[in-house]
């Protein structure tokens, strides 16, 4: 893990804002990425970058981190923060492709 002095308190506050599993998040970009048409041929096009990192990261332990994963945590963090807990579809939509559904207490 990279080194720091809140790294452990940016690891339990991530999973707290990112309060889907990674198989819900999987489910929802991959559906989101879906079109009337079906998946389309490269699995990765149409989903969020974003939302692909967040879901390297459930996978990881907490000592595997890299920098890129802490900024992506961060970035995270901040848009939650920015957003809120707004429910409306467009917002909602956006929070979850990182991981956080507003509408989950």
């Amino acid at each position: 893990m990279t080194e720091g002095f809140d790294n452990d308190l940016l690891w339990d506050e991530f999973h707290r804002v990112v309060n889907m599993n990674s198989e819900e998040l999987r489910a929802f970009l991959l559906a989101d990425a879906s079109d009337e048409e079906g998946f389309p041929p490269d699995p990765d096009l149409g989903i969020d970058e974003l939302g692909r990192a967040v879901l390297h990261i459930l996978g990881k332990r907490k000592g595997d981190l890299t920098k890129v994963d802490v900024e992506v945590m961060r970035q995270v963090m901040d848009l939650v923060e920015t957003m809120g807990d707004r429910t409306d579809d467009e917002s909602r939509h956006e929070l979850m492709s990182v991981g956080h559904d507003p509408l989950r207490g």
